[in-house]
């Protein structure tokens, strides 16, 4: 495979409709592709044009930083990595940009700090070690930023957090008070009263930091790791070659993800593509790159070619459906037939009874639902109109058929479009 070239770039096939005909919104697509094919040279030139593109139009990035790199082999806080960071985020400060860190490495830096080197089992444990690293990794930020004269604020956050509308809209507003007065907001996972058996996790920081970037709205998301970016095969196999960008996130892709098992680390590649599928969706663009590099922010953010581009979709999310798809929180499931699901993801339809094959959960009128294919896999999120009791009456129905059901029809649609958010438009992940 030629260096330069991207992967998850789609096949002219998959762009064409049945007559051969450039489908709805491909021929800019198949144009480009068909240009890179036979000019490398200009595919690198137009990927170069994109993180320009990018960089001139980024006010707020949004950092996330691993627990590998922040700390040593030993567990302790590497206080070098950290004083590196805070000169970077200082220098995006100084050029009028807005930063938020999300920050990994309170189990890391409290091992190091009890002189532990394996990570606790027992939950209780674990909790009590995160929350003495905690306090060593926000003392390490601040001492670094209050020598610049910036100033450091803590966030802690559990899943919960986001998923109700109204906590969501507060910390929104709480992280847009920080930004305007020029701190840096260190987010990170609230270790300390954070169960996944209550499910209040998310699971890990890489995901934390996709939602925060669709919180705010950000176009950007700094993946930063102790890898360069995406490799076409595992990095230490011979003529491994880095991924200069990714334009739609398939499973050829996700196949790409090599997570190696740790001592300190939840996350891994699979957890930062997942992660950058939910910021492209939403319309912004992520990166994921080597955070071992003292330099690494400032290259992005002059558009340098550093790590790997996952190019975010053209249309930017609303805000109330960055929510709906990837926060709120579900309450059941409606599995979807293939006319449906096609009518929904690129019709721009509403949500008919007649769509709907099968429903699993307990919801009530107002709920947030997920919509999925008869295989399971999920492609949208929305406030269904009806109650769970409701839906398994009517499921298959014609829309002219649900009064004589119910004996009212409120409403003509399950999911009206307005309040559905298309969270997987690729047919092949599905």
């Amino acid at each position: 495979m030629p260096k330069d070239r991207k992967i998850g770039t789609p096949l002219l096939h998959e762009l064409l409709d049945p007559c051969g005909r450039p489908s709805h919104g491909a021929s800019r697509i198949v144009t480009l592709w068909c240009f890179c094919l036979v000019s490398p040279a200009l595919h690198t030139a137009m990927t170069e044009k994109h993180r320009q593109d990018i960089a001139a139009a980024t006010g707020i990035v949004i950092v996330k930083v691993g627990t590998r790199v922040l700390t040593g082999p030993d567990g302790l806080l590497d206080t070098g990595r950290i004083e590196s960071l805070g000169r970077q985020f200082d220098a995006l400060l100084a050029s009028g940009r807005k930063v938020v860190l999300v920050s990994s490495g309170a189990v890391g830096a409290g091992m190091g700090r009890m002189g532990l080197r394996t990570r606790p089992e027992e939950l209780a444990r674990l909790q009590a070690v995160a929350a003495i690293g905690q306090s060593c990794l926000i003392e390490a930020y601040e001492r670094v930023l209050r020598a610049k004269n910036r100033h450091a604020a803590q966030v802690l956050l559990v899943a919960e957090d986001l998923q109700d509308r109204v906590r969501y809209l507060n910390i929104r507003n709480t992280l847009r008070a920080l930004l305007d007065y020029k701190a840096i907001p260190i987010i990170n996972e609230n270790d300390t009263v954070s169960v996944e058996e209550l499910r209040s996790s998310f699971g890990d920081n890489d995901r934390l930091a996709a939602l925060v970037t669709t919180l705010l709205g950000a176009p950007l998301l700094v993946l930063l790791s102790d890898v360069d970016g995406l490799f076409d095969r595992h990095p230490s196999e011979a003529g491994a070659t880095l991924l200069s960008s990714v334009d739609r996130i398939d499973s050829s892709i996700e196949s790409l993800a090599r997570d190696k098992a740790g001592g300190l680390s939840k996350g891994g590649m699979a957890s930062k593509i997942a992660a950058a599928r939910i910021v492209t969706g939403s319309g912004a663009s992520c990166i994921i790159a080597s955070g071992r590099n003292d330099h690494v922010l400032e290259q992005i953010c002059s558009g340098e070619t550093v790590g790997t581009l996952f190019v975010g979709h053209e249309t930017t999310m609303p805000a109330w459906k960055r929510w709906l798809g990837w926060s709120a929180d579900t309450r059941g499931r409606l599995f979807i037939d293939a006319g449906a699901r096609d009518a929904v993801v690129s019709g721009g339809s509403s949500l008919l009874a007649a769509g709907i094959l099968k429903l699993e959960g307990t919801f009530a009128t107002g709920d947030v639902v997920s919509l999925a294919t008869v295989n399971g896999r999920e492609f949208a999120r929305g406030l269904v109109n009806y109650s769970v009791a409701e839906v398994q009456r009517i499921v298959g129905l014609k829309t002219e058929q649900i009064a004589a059901v119910l004996g009212y029809c409120p409403y003509e649609e399950v999911i009206h479009r307005d309040n559905l958010a298309i969270i997987c438009r690729d047919e092949e992940a599905l």
